[in-house]
């Protein structure tokens, strides 16, 4: 169904990443991982963030900590991350990807970049740029005013 073009940003942004996570979420179980999104996506943000308290980690994702905790304790009993004691604060644990993980990261980004491509499929990719260019600044402006909503 296509967007009217009365259609508030906000309600297309929301409903293109609903659309792309649906579809993410049916490659992801195609490929036969085992892995939820929220634990793919876990695993690709401890690749790019390696070593982040697990805390600090579910406030990245935007989750709640006690659902991080069901995440890691799936992706750990799968030997896919491990927490480790942080030296700063013994009570705190740093949450690392494992060596059996590297493969698993590969194959989410590449079915990560194939669900993109389709869904870019015949869109010129300068518009693509100036959208993320637009989205970025966006996100920006959000997060500078955060503090100031009421």
């Amino acid at each position: 169904m296509a967007a009217v073009t009365e259609d508030p940003l906000g309600f297309l942004l929301v409903d293109v990443a609903r659309l792309l996570r649906r579809r993410f979420e049916k490659a992801l179980e195609n490929a036969g991982l085992g892995l939820t999104v929220a634990e793919a996506r876990t695993l690709a943000f401890v690749s790019r963030h390696p070593g982040l308290r697990q805390s600090t980690l579910a406030d990245e994702l935007c989750v709640e900590p006690m659902t991080l905790v069901g995440f890691l304790d799936r992706l750990e009993a799968a030997a896919l991350v491990e927490r480790i004691p942080d030296p700063a604060d013994r009570r705190a644990k740093l949450i690392r990807l494992t060596p059996n993980a590297a493969s698993i990261v590969r194959r989410i980004r590449a079915i990560g970049k194939q669900v993109r491509e389709d869904a870019e499929r015949g869109v010129d990719p300068v518009a693509i740029e100036s959208m993320r260019v637009a989205l970025l600044k966006i996100q920006d402006n959000i997060l500078a005013t955060e503090g100031s909503v009421a």
